[in-house]
């Protein structure tokens, strides 16, 4: 792709990451514990789901870096989730990077009955 920008980030890892958020409940359960930590309970009510369906949801999550476990230190068989604060920063800086508008150069096209177009000021004329 002769002239063409690197991308501003790891298209592969963005490209997971969204694939896991693509489905509405993991993105409404990371939109919950953007507001704060969470327990699958707390979860599970909020979505009217199962304890098993939000364990499945929390798991792609956490695999995807999305999200943080840590154990009641009183209680073990609590467990509480929340944002990994590293990999929203990293998503942060990658959309901003990708969907920048700055990014958009103005270009013809170079191949196609456009291609052959050479602009004169403002008339298109066939280039032989």
């Amino acid at each position: 792709m002769k002239g063409i920008a690197p991308p501003p980030t790891n298209l592969q890892t963005l490209a997971d990451r969204l694939k896991v958020l693509a489905e509405p409940k993991r993105l409404f359960i990371l939109h919950m514990l953007m507001e704060g930590v969470q327990c699958n309970c707390e979860l599970g009510d909020a979505l009217k789901m199962p304890p098993n369906l939000i364990s499945h949801h929390l798991r792609a999550l956490r695999e995807a870096d999305l999200v943080d476990v840590e154990r009641d230190a009183l209680d073990a068989r609590w467990v509480y989730y929340s944002i990994n604060r590293k990999t929203l920063d990293e998503l942060n800086q990658a959309f901003g990077g990708f969907f920048d508008p700055a990014r958009i150069k103005p270009r013809r096209p170079t191949c196609g009955p456009q291609g052959a177009l050479v602009r004169v000021g403002d008339i298109a004329v066939v280039e032989r």
